[in-house]
């Protein structure tokens, strides 16, 4: 381990874009499936890592939402949290801003309420006993209708007081932004804050359309921003975070090799760059992981790990007050 890897796992820094759904790892399905009754088709831990092999956003979709099929209970998604909050912890992650994707787990019959209350008991959890806080995040997946993602807002309003913001996301390309415009209008009018996946798959004019359509406050990915002059501009100017996640572009495909990733030339530009996990057991990393290998291929220097940690919390949905401490925290460390 390098002295900057060192440092990294003791950095504190928030998660801002992560899957809870994506964290779940091949041992705690084949336990759930067992639980649960539920066929899968794998037939050991070994077989389904040797399936997280993917060339593109949609491959990887395709066994996500298989797995998905074990998560059926309260306790199911209660210990899919804490799962994950526990490998948070143990990266120095001192909040996270979760999504989940309620109409994968709806659409199979599962109740808007079993899911919710157990990933909030989860979160609970994982204050109390490893002092992490976290926010839900409510996400529309785009492949579906808007009209769709209207009745899971409407769904959610018995919950509201439990999420922090919605989100966009699943298969980009022929999905832009633009589809939802109505929808993220009415998440902001009950006080939601909005965030998109844009510019992952899809093209720069789905940027634009996140921004000025949906008018998003905080961007999802947005590694194809690069292709576009007046966007570099914009992003810079506006200091818009954006949620970045090294590992999966590597996994899609997105970047062929890690030494290729946009983040330095962001920072050089001037983005508002965080490092996030997105899928960790689908990716093969953890957000320590992200950090530590993106430094690694692209050769990040001790200054810019901090000013990401601190970007982690300054674009968090946190209050002004909670920032400031966070902030202070890794300066101190930094110190």
């Amino acid at each position: 381990m390098t002295d900057l890897d060192a440092f990294i796992d003791g950095l504190p820094k928030a998660e801002l874009h992560l899957h809870i759904e994506g964290s779940l790892e091949p041992e705690l399905m084949f336990a759930l499936a067992q639980r649960n009754g539920v066929s899968i088709p794998f037939d050991s831990v070994e077989a389904v890592r040797a399936a997280y092999d993917f060339s593109n956003l949609q491959d990887f979709l395709d066994i996500y939402y298989a797995g998905a099929n074990v998560l059926l209970t309260r306790q199911d998604f209660e210990d899919l949290a804490f799962a994950y909050f526990q490998r948070a912890a143990a990266d120095n992650v001192r909040h996270a801003e979760i999504f989940f994707d309620p109409q994968t787990h709806t659409d199979r019959g599962v109740p808007f309420g079993v899911v919710v209350e157990g990933l909030i008991a989860g979160m609970d959890r994982a204050k109390a006993e490893l002092g992490v806080t976290s926010g839900l995040i409510l996400s529309f997946l785009r492949h579906l209708s808007e009209d769709e993602a209207f009745a899971t807002l409407e769904r959610a309003k018995p919950y509201l007081h439990h999420f922090i913001g919605v989100g966009l996301d699943s298969s980009e390309v022929g999905h832009p932004p633009s589809k939802f415009v109505r929808v993220f209008a009415a998440a902001r009018e009950v006080g939601l804050k909005l965030c998109a996946h844009a510019g992952e798959e899809g093209p720069p004019a789905y940027v634009h359309e996140a921004l000025d359509l949906l008018r998003i406050d905080r961007m999802d990915h947005g590694n194809r921003s690069m292709e576009d002059e007046s966007l570099i501009a914009r992003l810079a100017a506006e200091q818009m975070t954006l949620t970045v996640c090294p590992l999966s572009n590597l996994k899609l495909c997105v970047v062929k090799d890690l030494r290729d990733h946009p983040v330095p030339e962001m920072l050089r530009r001037g983005f508002h760059v965080t490092l996030n996990s997105d899928d960790p057991a689908y990716f093969g990393g953890y957000v320590n992981e992200n950090y530590r290998q993106l430094a690694k291929a692209v050769g990040l220097t001790r200054e810019q790990v901090v000013q990401i940690a601190r970007n982690s919390f300054e674009g968090s949905f946190l209050s002004e007050v909670d920032k400031a401490a966070r902030i202070a925290e890794v300066d101190a460390y930094a110190a």
